[in-house]
């Protein structure tokens, strides 16, 4: 996903989609670990991803927090 796109969603829209990718993150490790992973760059882009999420997460809640 784009920064764009995530930063269009929602407080609660990007916590689901962190913990869903963070789901995945530990997935794929376990998979690398016993050899079954097919591209191991794929956890890199995941951890992007997560990173890209939580960095539009904390932008949000602190804009939100200044508004009030």
């Amino acid at each position: 996903m784009k920064f764009e796109e995530i930063r269009d969603l929602t407080v609660a829209e990007l916590r689901k989609r962190v913990l869903n990718a963070r789901e995945e993150l530990f997935d794929m490790q376990m998979k690398h670990s016993l050899g079954q992973l097919a591209s191991p760059s794929e956890i890199t882009f995941k951890r992007k991803s997560i990173a890209r999420m939580k960095t539009a997460l904390s932008s949000k809640v602190k804009s939100s927090r200044g508004q009030k």
